[in-house]
């Protein structure tokens, strides 16, 4: 038998800001819980007779209210941020959730925290100088890295932007590739170019490349180079060797911050234990002034699916 739990909701700039445009959010929440959701009056209700998705909505009622009460617009890319830290057994922190917003100059949205851990990462970008983070695909490690340094460089906080990553062939030799060097590279840099397009304006980009305060280059090409005032991002970092980690994290000059991303499950070297990912982190783990995120399979946020996949490849480990 079914049983509505419901909740009233007073203050109607509140009721709005939770409900949305038409109502979209209770669509989107009805979605989630796989269970209506409808409203009637000051009054939202849920129509499901499980007593942990009653809680589960009401946990989640309370937060988007808390939000909405800071003058925050409840976006759907919000309210799922929020339910899946909920449903994870989190509790999310919404005036952190709040305070670690990215907003980029110019950009065309401002980027929310899923969770806990991205908005540990995004605490520890903007007040570390050297942050490694570690874990599965989806987590948003490169995507939140590359908003963070479009924030910085568009607020005139960096001068420059540095996109790196090592070039690990895997059966197809780089040399015989059609093309020119910048041609050659392209596919294994175009995750960095999806996630900047993704964020700014493309005549933006443009100028950005245009005029050197962005650069996109392979891990060799920072031999014997000095980045001053520079945020250097380094992508799939567990294909680095421990040689060219080191050569890399001795690049860091004055006014610099570094961002180093990676999945150490996720080695292509031809001597996995040797990978500079795993070794930077052992290595350095003891030294305060570097930050250390690590997600696991739960802070997902690509589709569903992903989180289910990573786990069955971890379960016949």
């Amino acid at each position: 038998m079914s049983v509505n739990l419901t909740v009233v909701i007073d203050n109607p700039d509140l009721l709005g800001a939770v409900c949305g445009p038409n109502d979209c959010n209770l669509e989107e929440i009805s979605s989630l819980l796989s269970s209506p959701v409808k409203s009637r009056g000051n009054e939202l209700f849920l129509d499901s007779a499980d007593e942990e998705r009653n809680l589960l909505f009401r946990s989640l009622l309370d937060r988007l209210l808390e939000l909405a009460g800071r003058d925050e617009i409840v976006s759907s890319y919000q309210l799922r941020s929020i339910f899946t830290s909920l449903e994870s057994g989190g509790d999310p922190d919404i005036a952190a959730f709040r305070d670690n917003i990215i907003r980029i100059p110019g950009g065309t949205r401002r980027i929310y925290p899923r969770g806990n851990q991205q908005t540990s990462y995004i605490r520890q970008m903007s007040s570390r100088d050297l942050v490694f983070s570690i874990g599965p695909a989806g987590t948003g490690k490169t995507y939140l890295a590359v908003a963070h340094a479009l924030m910085e460089l568009l607020s005139h906080k960096k001068r420059k932007i540095v996109l790196t990553r090592p070039v690990v062939e895997t059966g197809e030799n780089l040399g015989f590739l059609p093309g020119d060097l910048t041609q050659k590279l392209a596919p294994y840099l175009r995750p960095l170019y999806d996630a900047m397009e993704d964020l700014v304006d493309p005549d933006l980009l443009e100028r950005l490349r245009n005029n050197g305060q962005l650069e996109v280059a392979p891990l060799a090409y920072m031999r014997g180079r000095s980045l001053k005032n520079c945020y250097i991002v380094l992508d799939e970092a567990q294909n680095t060797t421990i040689e060219q980690m080191k050569m890399f994290l001795t690049r860091l000059g004055e006014g610099s911050r570094a961002v180093v991303t990676g999945d150490i499950t996720q080695v292509d070297l031809p001597s996995p234990g040797r990978s500079g990912l795993a070794d930077a982190v052992r290595v350095l783990k003891n030294i305060e002034d570097i930050a250390l995120t690590e997600f696991t399979s739960e802070d997902v946020v690509r589709h569903p699916l992903v989180k289910k996949i990573i786990d069955a490849y971890e379960s016949h480990r």
